[in-house]
């Protein structure tokens, strides 16, 4: 289970940095949607046009209050593309600024990472093994798994014998 943790925690950092350097792709739709939008949120979208561009978003007014959305941040392509840019915008309307495309792209690379690490019951090699801990002493946070579980334990010849149960 360590080992899993720790695994899930480096490819998880990779997957942030390799992320951080490439942010800006966009995924075009085939087929732009329409997207029904207060007044309020088509003046958030007149100010904010390059920031949401910069985030992956094509966003364009087609009328007074409604937009076509051209393209999406490519990590979300899946995603419920109507629901997130609204939500963007509701944010945008209530508090100037949105994390919400952040968060999502975090959570999308924290699933990813747990799903593409070591899995429980795989034995791994001597040479995998020392690749892994030279990879936790270069990765940032690598005491905890990304969900928050430790990655590595401390303990002392007492417990370990009691754990084999040694001395009885």
């Amino acid at each position: 289970m360590v080992l899993r943790t720790a695994h899930e925690r480096i490819t998880y950092e990779r997957m942030k940095a390799s992320w951080s350097e490439d942010r800006i792709r966009s995924q075009p739709l085939l087929v732009p949607e329409t997207l029904a939008v207060s007044a309020r949120e088509s003046r958030a979208l007149e100010r904010h046009a390059e920031s949401l561009g910069r985030l992956g978003f094509d966003l364009h007014a087609a009328g007074p209050e409604s937009l076509f959305i051209r393209a999406v941040p490519a990590l979300l392509a899946g995603a419920d593309k109507a629901g997130l840019v609204r939500d963007v915008l509701s944010d945008l309307v209530e508090l100037g600024q949105s994390r919400r495309v952040e968060q999502a792209i975090d959570e999308l690379l924290s699933t990813a990472a747990c799903h593409g690490s070591v899995r429980a019951n795989r034995s791994l090699s001597i040479q995998e093994m020392n690749a892994l801990l030279r990879d936790m002493e270069r990765t940032e946070r690598s005491g905890q798994c990304n969900h928050g579980r430790p990655t590595w334990v401390e303990l002392d010849l007492q417990q370990l014998d009691k754990l084999f149960l040694r001395g009885r």
